[in-house]
């Protein structure tokens, strides 16, 4: 099948086409105040900036066709030439604009439009627009974090004792708290404020019957399992890789889960993956994972302290490592990996598991398709399978698959906007077949 053609009972991708979906309010209204806020920032650092590219915002609200980038970065090809993709599949009847296209698409497309303006303007080249909220939503979770380190300081100071049953506890325990770190997204809010305030670890019995599918369990197994005493001659769980979502508060519940996960012996090397360059208003970049850490160093609190210190230990150690593909920032669909990205596929099979956390990462893992709600997540990934895989994430788009008959429609009745307010999460797994 060629790429980009849709096979047999495959859905189409989501987007804006039908008024008052949720794809289409994302592109007329939280993509357009996103826009502004970075309009507004680079005009208070950089006054001359919008005079040139000032014209974004108006192409995205009246549908303008999308335009080549021109801006000679090493993806701009790969860019313009899945622009090209997408005309193809529309035909010659109409261009590939803002409304008529693939939602995932040009919300993605929006944000390399960003950064080809930026680039376009030295010398504020290297300018983050979305630094002041990503810095902001850390600086305001500031108690959530100390009492998240100091749970984690609590837990290490006893690891030795604890038995099976509670480690595994705690490892639910963190997994959850990463899992819900992921309602601080900035682009959902279209950049407001959205930090985390409650102690995490106090906050997870409330939140418990809000996830809807809960693998959790054959994570867990998918780690023990591995775990062997070294030098034993079998398998050990050499690595969990973790590919990010937000920075701020949710970049820190990572943190403390792969702090864990090396502590207690269920991974001995973490891999990051993160976005090449501002992506989404808060995903996280490598400068915000540095300074993450830089400033959970600073900072004047015992437990919170020694983490920042313990994870800059393993980064210099080779124990942990931070990586960004530039893939993780273009518009395809996971199960384009393979063939747009062998390098990074064979990466990624490399690890023992790879847990992908938030709402995008799951778009592109099901593809952003209209898929039915109870069908199952194997399929929706069209063979996306590089190692174990698991999606922590809270929903805030119009897919979700591998749900039980009837939950989906229950849920609509209940709460209408349950696909898309963030109240709800899943911890969805998926092993690939043995050969």
């Amino acid at each position: 099948m060629a790429a980009g053609q849709i096979g047999y009972g495959v859905p189409s991708s989501l987007s804006a086409k039908v008024t008052g979906s949720f794809a289409y309010l994302t592109i007329r209204d939280r993509m357009p105040t996103i826009l502004t806020k970075a309009v507004d920032t680079i005009h208070r650092n950089k006054n001359k900036f919008f005079e040139e590219h000032g014209e974004l915002r108006n192409e995205l609200q009246t549908d303008k066709p999308l335009l080549e980038l021109m801006d000679g970065l090493s993806d701009t090809e790969s860019w313009n030439q899945y622009m090209q993709r997408q005309q193809r599949q529309l035909g010659d009847q109409e261009l590939v604009s803002w409304f008529k296209s693939p939602w995932l698409y040009v919300e993605c497309y929006m944000y390399r439009r960003i950064q080809e303006a930026i680039w376009l303007n030295p010398p504020i080249n290297n300018f983050d627009v979305f630094n002041e909220g990503k810095t902001q939503s850390f600086f305001e979770s500031q108690q959530a974090v100390m009492a998240l380190c100091t749970y984690l300081g609590d837990v290490q100071k006893s690891m030795e004792k604890l038995s099976e049953n509670q480690l595994s506890e705690h490892f639910n325990k963190l997994l959850q708290v990463s899992l819900w770190g992921n309602k601080c997204d900035l682009s959902i809010s279209a950049g407001q404020e959205n930090s985390q305030k409650a102690s995490p670890i106090d906050s997870l019995p409330s939140l418990q019957s809000f996830i809807l599918v809960n693998d959790s369990n054959m994570v867990w197994l998918t780690l023990n399992s591995s775990r062997r005493p070294e030098g034993s001659g079998q398998k050990t769980a050499d690595r969990v890789d973790i590919v990010l979502d937000n920075a701020g508060f949710e970049l820190v519940t990572d943190l403390v889960l792969a702090d864990f996960l090396v502590s207690s012996g269920l991974a001995r090397h973490i891999h990051f993956h993160g976005k090449c360059f501002p992506w989404f208003v808060s995903d996280v970049t490598a400068n915000d994972f540095q300074w993450t850490i830089r400033q959970t160093m600073a900072a004047n609190h015992k437990w919170m302290s020694k983490s920042g210190y313990q994870w800059q230990s393993y980064l210099n150690e080779g124990i942990w490592s931070y990586h960004d593909h530039p893939f993780w920032t273009q518009p395809h669909e996971f199960c384009d990996m393979a063939a747009d990205a062998p390098d990074l596929y064979a990466t990624l099979q490399e690890a023992d598991l790879v847990l992908f956390k938030g709402d995008l990462n799951y778009r592109k893992l099901t593809g952003d398709r209209a898929w039915g709600h109870t069908v199952d997540f194997c399929t929706a990934l069209r063979g996306f399978e590089p190692a174990p895989l698991c999606s922590l994430r809270t929903l805030k788009a119009n897919v979700q698959v591998g749900l039980q008959p009837g939950q989906g429609e229950k849920l609509s009745t209940q709460d209408p906007s349950w696909m898309t307010n963030g109240k709800y999460a899943v911890i969805q797994f998926h092993r690939p077949k043995l050969e």
